[in-house]
């Protein structure tokens, strides 16, 4: 019988935003996977414990969702103006897959916190009190966000009175911002690739759609409820019970990526699950979160649902919430009109698990739209932090 030692590699299991994941120093990773390739994605996988034909990873620390099946690299910045790389990986609960191609908007708002209290920052950064400024590369997407950590005593605050809708506890804020958001390496650099802010898309066997297809924060198609049978009220178990709805919104997705020129065939949908981002809008209603929280239509300018690795998500994706603020700002998209219309440079938005409001700076230059910011505010907490396990020969 073959007996293969386990390794232990130091890390970190936070809570950022409405997610959970695995956080590592790039320099604690072995050396193997201190660069990208096959050994350190069969090495994250074992850690979340996919691929897992069951959909449980009970062999893992993934929770057997999108929300909670993520893993984040953190590095001290090799650039000048600012202080850590962030790299996300999704990993795929039941297939041998870690998706690099976007950012993860809720785990965001842990990257700072994780830097100050892992020493990735010189000690004369930190205030005794008050606010950390922290400078984070978006690795995967070449973007900046600057979080803003409180301090108390010299350390990372962490619990406070911050309420978030889809986390039960209140913590700190951390207030985010997304510099420039809009996606730069995809989609021929535009925000809108198609140059329109909505488009009829056609998705062959389902039927055409108005959607506005947008790359900021993570690309995203933004489709009307009413048009694909929903009222964009409804919780995840009306989307994910559903196996021929979540089917259709595949179909969607995929044919908006290849419209997006994301992809060029339908196949290389299968490489690439976590972006683009499929999300329905609607005008205000009443409903009731999952929480059983009333949401009255007056507390909020529009509903959204968005989905992630082909689920409907319990609350809203951090990256979503930022394509869902820039598309707001900007008159004329689906998003703008669900929201009635206009000039805004805030929205408040139901989502399942209550409710969350974002904002972005828009402006229109030479006739370009182009929103130099977008900001939330989002929590973080350590949950536990040491080693993980894995068996020293799975990667």
């Amino acid at each position: 019988m073959s007996f293969q030692p386990q390794i232990r590699i130091p890390a970190t299991y936070l809570r950022g935003g409405t997610s959970k994941g695995v956080f590592f120093r790039l320099q604690d990773l072995p050396e193997v996977a201190q660069r990208p390739g096959p050994a350190r994605d069969k090495l994250l996988l074992r850690v979340i414990g996919s691929p897992d034909p069951y959909g449980k990873q009970i062999d893992g620390m993934g929770g057997a969702t999108s929300s909670t099946s993520k893993t984040v690299i953190v590095a001290a910045s090799s650039r000048l103006d600012h202080d850590v790389d962030y790299l996300f990986g999704q990993v795929s609960v039941d297939s041998a897959f870690v998706d690099w191609s976007g950012n993860c908007g809720n785990l965001s708002a842990a990257v700072g916190p994780f830097a100050i209290a892992n020493g990735l920052l010189p000690p004369g950064r930190i205030p005794e009190n008050g606010l950390c400024t922290v400078r984070i590369w978006q690795a995967n997407i070449g973007k900046t966000i600057v979080a803003h950590v409180p301090i108390t005593d010299g350390m990372v605050q962490e619990t406070g009175d911050f309420e978030l809708d889809g986390v039960t506890f209140p913590a700190a804020e951390v207030q985010l911002e997304f510099l420039d958001p809009a996606e730069g390496d995809d989609g021929g650099g535009a925000m809108f690739p198609t140059g329109r802010l909505v488009d009829d898309l056609e998705v062959p066997g389902v039927g055409t759609f108005k959607a506005t297809l947008i790359n900021a924060g993570i690309p995203t198609i933004f489709v009307n409820a009413t048009d694909i049978g929903y009222t964009g009220a409804e919780l995840q178990d009306a989307i994910n019970g559903d196996a021929k709805a979540l089917v259709r919104f595949e179909l969607i997705r995929v044919h908006g990526a290849m419209k997006m020129e994301l992809i060029r065939d339908p196949g290389e949908a299968l490489k690439r699950q976590h972006t683009p981002k499929i999300a329905f809008v609607a005008q205000p209603s009443d409903y009731v979160a999952s929480s059983g929280k009333a949401v009255k239509a007056e507390e909020v300018d529009l509903l959204v649902r968005a989905l992630s690795m082909g689920k409907l998500h319990h609350a809203m994706m951090g990256t979503a919430a930022v394509a869902i603020a820039t598309a707001a700002a900007i008159p004329g998209t689906l998003v703008n009109i669900a929201a009635g219309g206009g000039t805004r440079q805030a929205v408040r938005f139901g989502h399942p698990s209550g409710t969350l409001r974002v904002g972005a700076h828009a402006e229109q230059i030479d006739g370009q739209w182009k929103v130099t910011k977008a900001l939330m505010g989002r929590s973080a907490r350590v949950l536990m932090e040491g080693w993980v396990r894995v068996p020293g020969d799975s990667f």
